[in-house]
């Protein structure tokens, strides 16, 4: 009898805890957001074989150097011109930690930070040795993106809360990227949804900031910090942007990648009062219902519809992310203006996990070619670069990038034809 009352009990007592977990998803996101962030990042060094790989017109090989199974959200080498050292450098992760000298401690967040929803640390600012982080925030049901000064903790920006249910917000979505130009800082906020929702309709809408290209002058920045001034003056710069991964520039032209829906991510030439057109045209379609999508096409012609025509739509989709200028190796081979870009996710069909080539024309108006080199299964989010999102590149010519859940990875450029 003992033994049966035993097991009417643990059977009881499984059923309510199931029952509890189905209806308080958020409560147990929460424990989950707790502990993600105070995990310490793993990291060590690593010397694996050179991999190989034919492009069209060089080799490129790959070598990982660290080993690290987090996703970065941005990767900083502060020397330039000196020899590659790997312990200098500075590594912050979506976790909310930043690694030096394969070291790693806690970046001074706020609260309200949240893991949630694929949140974290987005991108890093830096001015003037201070460093900002965009990262997303939640605060009871009110999901948010948030710019942050590191050292004091202190909040310069905050968006209005996503208005979708919080299991329909995904900050993947968010991006993002930045850019020093002029006196300005741009950086790039992107929708964080799954499929077309009202999160999408966010990029045409003047009152939110997401879906946007931002600008804010430096100057204002730091008077903010010094408490010179209260509110920070930000213009939006452009709108109509899905998941604006990437963000570079070549002299005073800017350009930006961009996650489209199942297919159409876009390469684009960024314009003052610019409207790419986001969620009413793109060159990819909704996901399929099981996706939580309708599965409706798109409609993809920009400028019938008076939006500014991507420079390129890839489809499909590779899950493109950084951008950059392309290495001085490879500018000086094409003797063109050269863009890389990296991307996340394929198979043999998409061709993600990949390096890809844009080669402009002289007006930088028009993509004349472009190559994707495949790099096996590495799901390749950052460039290093230097504090300014500038690309760095080693004495032999070298560049870094970051694989997520995996490691960084030197990349070489050899044998040119």
């Amino acid at each position: 009898m003992n033994k049966i009352f035993i097991v009417f009990f643990w059977l009881i007592s499984i059923l309510i805890a199931i029952v509890w977990t189905y209806e308080n998803p958020e409560k147990i996101e929460s424990y989950k957001d707790n502990i993600k962030k105070n995990e310490k990042p793993k990291i060590k060094s690593s010397e694996s074989d050179q991999a190989f790989y034919t492009a069209n017109s060089f080799e490129l090989s790959s070598k990982k150097i660290i080993d690290l199974k987090e996703k970065v959200a941005f990767i900083i080498y502060p020397e330039e011109q000196n020899k590659f050292d790997k312990s200098k450098l500075k590594i912050y992760t979506q976790s909310g930690f930043v690694i030096e000298n394969f070291k790693q401690k806690k970046l001074n967040l706020p609260k309200f930070f949240t893991l949630q929803r694929n949140g974290g640390v987005k991108t890093i600012i830096s001015i003037n040795e201070n460093d900002f982080a965009l990262i997303s925030g939640k605060e009871k049901n009110c999901f948010f993106a948030s710019i942050v000064f590191l050292k004091e903790s202190k909040e310069l920006l905050r968006t209005k809360c996503l208005p979708e249910k919080p299991k329909n917000n995904d900050f993947n979505g968010l991006g993002s990227s930045n850019i020093h130009l002029d006196d300005f800082i741009y950086f790039t906020l992107g929708t964080p949804e799954k499929n077309v929702s009202k999160n999408s309709q966010l990029a045409q809408n003047d009152n939110y900031y997401f879906g946007k290209i931002l600008r804010i002058k430096k100057e204002d920045i730091l008077n903010k910090i010094s408490n010179k001034i209260e509110t920070l003056d930000i213009e939006i710069y452009s709108k109509g942007h899905r998941v604006p991964q990437g963000l570079t520039k070549i002299n005073r032209s800017i350009f930006s990648v961009e996650h489209g829906p199942k297919g159409g991510d876009e390469l684009n030439l960024v314009v003052k009062n610019g409207n790419y057109g986001w969620p009413q045209v793109s060159y990819g379609t909704n996901y399929l219902k099981e996706n939580g999508g309708d599965g409706k096409s798109i409609p993809s012609n920009h400028e019938l519809n008076n939006f500014n025509e991507p420079l390129i739509a890839l489809v499909p989709s590779i899950g493109i992310s950084s951008l950059n200028q392309c290495p001085s190796k490879l500018k000086n081979y094409y003797k063109k203006n050269c863009l890389m870009a990296l991307s996340l996710y394929g198979n043999n069909l998409r061709k993600g996990h990949s390096i890809i080539i844009f080669l402009l024309n002289d007006k930088m108006t028009k993509v004349d070619s472009f190559e994707i080199i495949r790099l096996d299964n590495l799901v390749l989010r950052h460039f290093v670069t230097n504090n300014l999102n500038e690309l760095y590149e080693d004495e032999n010519g070298s560049i870094y990038v970051s694989a997520d859940k995996n490691g960084i990875y030197k990349l070489s450029f050899l044998n040119f034809r």
